[in-house]
């Protein structure tokens, strides 16, 4: 059978990737026709557009860039029309996504829906899209059920989350190795994850690294994005105590004794590999101020989201200051603190159910369309 998969930034390329591979698993003959990035490239099928070319991040940003976006829409429709896919997945990326749904629906083309849309956050009006263009929701996050279930009377399946694959599939890399091949030291690690898109990088990176100097018996190492060059990093890194490795993210938290996260799954890959953090998150000033005004949640991290409570601190816009990020950071490091985080940790954890996300969903995409 012919599949279309849509993912449209780092986190969705991940899932997409293990989704792919559960599919050849479950239908050996599958064609599968993708946008996407580089893991998903590696597990097979067509690369049509990289994810590079498709992020943009918050509101003034993509009214900027609307003309791209537009453009990249009306690519994706002709793609597809030429492929007759038997089903389009979806990988989040609502903004893209949803209007692609709905010309497929017009299409008589089958459209399922690979981790929801974050439309409990904002825009919650989308469920009307939703449940017009939507044959199929699976989704990643315990609470999701009762809001589309329970709230909205769309039937949807819990298939648990995706990351819990991914990490599991994580080969195991002796940390000496580690540190040998990326030219780290024996000081312990603080990792930096400032996200994946050149706007939230920049924003992001300089503010976390200005804390270097209060402590020197660590060494800091940023996890570089897979879609961005080492050149771009360059001019961040004016420190001894400052290190860089580059797509290597699940082997730098393995050895992490704790992070500075961006806002986003990183802050949930952070928890599940037990990691303290701190979640740091700035936009740009017309952004967030647009942002605060429609999103009601009390937290923008997944881990306080899922725990309906503040257990990682968040560092949010004004808060998001050299001295606080210090402060934050000493305390995570604090052995009491840590060991009462890493308590909280494995709760989440239960809360997201067993390994096995992908291979569920493939199972209920194939099993669908036979």
């Amino acid at each position: 059978m012919k599949y279309y998969i849509i993912a449209g930034e780092a986190s969705g390329d991940l899932h997409g990737a293990n989704l792919m591979k559960a599919l050849y698993k479950e239908d050996p003959s599958a064609d599968i026709r993708f946008w996407g990035g580089d893991l998903m490239q590696n597990s097979g099928g067509t690369l049509v557009k990289h994810y590079r070319d498709l992020a943009f991040m918050g509101f003034v940003e993509v009214l900027y860039n609307l003309k791209t976006i537009l453009g990249n829409i009306k690519i994706c429709k002709k793609d597809i029309a030429d492929f007759q896919p038997d089903v389009i997945v979806f990988i989040d990326y609502p903004g893209f996504n949803l209007r692609i749904a709905k010309w497929a629906k017009e299409q008589g083309i089958k459209t399922h829906y690979y981790i929801s849309p974050q439309i409990w956050a904002w825009k919650e009006s989308r469920i009307a899209e939703i449940k017009s263009n939507v044959d199929k929701m699976y989704v990643i996050l315990p609470f999701e059920k009762d809001f589309y279930e329970k709230k909205h009377h769309f039937p949807v399946e819990f298939v648990g989350h995706p990351l819990i694959d991914a990490i599991h599939n994580q080969p195991l890399i002796d940390a000496s190795i580690f540190r040998k091949e990326n030219q780290l030291n024996e000081k312990p690690i603080i990792a930096i994850l400032p996200g994946s898109r050149k706007q939230e990088i920049t924003k992001m990176l300089s503010v976390m690294l200005s804390v270097v100097n209060d402590f020197p018996d660590y060494q800091f190492v940023i996890a570089g994005a897979p879609s961005q060059e080492f050149s771009f990093y360059e001019d961040f890194i004016t420190h001894e105590n400052i290190k860089f490795i580059s797509n290597k993210t699940y082997d730098l938290l393995r050895n992490a004794k704790a992070a500075l996260v961006t806002s986003g799954t990183a802050t949930l890959e952070t928890a599940l590999f037990k990691v303290p953090e701190v979640v740091c998150y700035k936009g740009s000033w017309a952004s967030y101020q647009i942002a605060k005004r429609i999103i009601t949640l009390k937290y923008i991290s997944l881990v306080n989201l899922i725990m309906d409570e503040e257990v990682v601190t968040e560092l949010i816009q004004d808060d998001y200051t050299t001295k606080r990020i210090s402060e934050e950071l000493k305390k995570i490091l604090e052995p009491n603190y840590r060991a009462t985080l890493l308590h909280q940790y494995d709760v989440l954890e239960e809360k997201l159910g067993g390994i096995g996300a992908s291979e569920k969903t493939a199972k209920l995409i194939v099993g669908d369309l036979k």
